[in-house]
């Protein structure tokens, strides 16, 4: 049964009132370094939020606007000295908006393509058949560029290519490992089902290293958060039930996800955003969210040894800390991976904690500002003269390979999980 206060913004009402309005968040928002403006920071946001709950507030574009420049990445919540929650509060307001304006045109198809799997999978095979007559290849970047604009995309963006088969059809539901050993339900995410296939595999080859018994739920549907980032819960909380459902579905020690996004989601947004708002849920989500972890976490946690993984040959890599796992304090544990790994130099560079500017549905409402904030983690990236830059968030790896290329850099972008599974997976060809 929901919650009975229907108006989100009545939901956060107690936290509005522990902001004082000290502008300590605008130290830390890289949205506010984008703009430069007060609304943009989450000091703005919370009044702009109070406002809300007065209603006193009009709810033209230009407030719809300001909501929107809000990329959640925590970095504000991190730095409160009171605390607030500001991404809970902003998902909040983005919500109210919605219910009281209806969703963006944008949204409403956002919306209608991740709660339909199916629709995705042919979205996505249609893309890689078309793919040639849309994009061209950029040879002196490796990168795809289209041809001509299109709506919230133009062509100046570097797009990766769609895979010809998607990840989870290539693997059976159950890949069985060792007695005794670890049985993990991987969730998989849109990002490495239909894109970072790479990634995919590369977790499937160190799991199984390990005797793991891999479960790969055919049910699974996106995690849901390019909804949240408009204000369509709905389509959270059907998402949020259905992949409870499906995860429920096998007995496991552990679910892992290697996209920090989407371990986001189940582990810390779930039960946040939805099991508040619907209580019968909130014991099942809180169990799901125990379960939860990233991929390097989990590697680390079972004792992978890198020396037996990493691949032959010198490379000088940095490390990009995605804000999924950073507000989950999930930040030693890649390192410690990366520097056991045979002929890897890590070298740290300038804001490895900063955000790359993705923000999910940021990067298409304000692409120009999601690139500007990316501009110095690209000048700092290319700083520490890397041969690649890694992390553990395919949406991350998207924006810092079209950052890095704008640049006209050759720094390679891969997963944590690519690097130390480079000899096992070498030896498979």
């Amino acid at each position: 049964m929901e919650e009975q206060t229907p108006d989100p913004i009545k939901r956060v009402e107690d936290k509005l009132k522990k902001c004082v309005k000290c502008g300590a968040c605008r130290a830390n928002c890289p949205a506010f370094t984008a703009f430069g403006r007060e609304p943009a920071v989450a000091r703005g946001k919370v009044a702009l939020a109070q406002h809300l709950l007065k209603d006193n507030l009009e709810l033209d574009d230009q407030t719809y606007q300001a909501m929107s420049k809000c990329l959640l990445c925590g970095s504000c919540v991190e730095k409160c000295p009171n605390e607030v929650p500001t991404d809970e509060i902003v998902i909040a307001a983005r919500e109210a908006l919605a219910k009281k304006r209806g969703l963006t045109t944008f949204h409403q198809a956002v919306g209608q393509v991740i709660k339909n799997r199916t629709r995705m999978k042919m979205g996505a095979r249609m893309a890689s058949l078309l793919g040639p007559l849309f994009f061209k290849k950029v040879p002196e970047t490796s990168g795809l560029r289209l041809r001509f604009p299109l709506p919230f995309v133009g062509n100046r963006r570097h797009i990766p290519a769609i895979a010809a088969q998607p990840f989870m059809d290539r693997h059976p539901e159950v890949i069985p490992g060792e007695p005794g050993k670890p049985r993990i339900v991987f969730f998989v995410g849109c990002m490495t089902n239909f894109v970072y296939t790479e990634v995919g595999e590369a977790a499937l080859a160190l799991f199984r290293h390990l005797g793991c018994t891999i479960i790969i739920p055919k049910g699974q549907q996106c995690c849901g958060l390019p909804g949240m980032s408009g204000g369509d819960l709905n389509t959270v909380r059907e998402l949020a039930e259905k992949n409870l459902t499906e995860m429920e579905r096998y007995e496991a020690d552990y679910v892992m996800s290697a996209c920090a996004t989407c371990g986001g989601a189940l582990h810390r947004l779930y039960p946040l955003v939805i099991g508040k708002r619907n209580p019968a849920l909130r014991t099942r989500l809180d169990a799901l969210a125990a379960k939860t972890v990233d991929a390097a976490q989990l590697l680390h946690k079972l004792g992978l040894d890198p020396q037996q993984t990493g691949a032959g040959g010198d490379i000088r890599i940095t490390y990009h800390d995605p804000c999924h796992l950073r507000t989950r304090g999930i930040t030693k544990q890649p390192r410690e991976l990366l520097r056991g790994t045979p002929g890897t130099d890590l070298a740290e560079m300038e804001g490895a904690d900063r955000c790359c500017g993705l923000g999910g549905t940021f990067n298409v409402y304000h692409y120009g500002s999601s690139m500007t904030i990316n501009e110095a983690k690209s000048r700092a990236i290319i700083a520490t003269s890397s041969q690649a830059v890694v992390t553990g968030c395919p949406g991350c790896m998207m924006q810092l390979s079209d950052g890095l290329k704008q640049h006209g850099s050759s720094i390679e972008v891969l997963h944590t999980l690519q690097i130390l599974a480079r000899r096992l997976t070498d030896s498979k060809h």
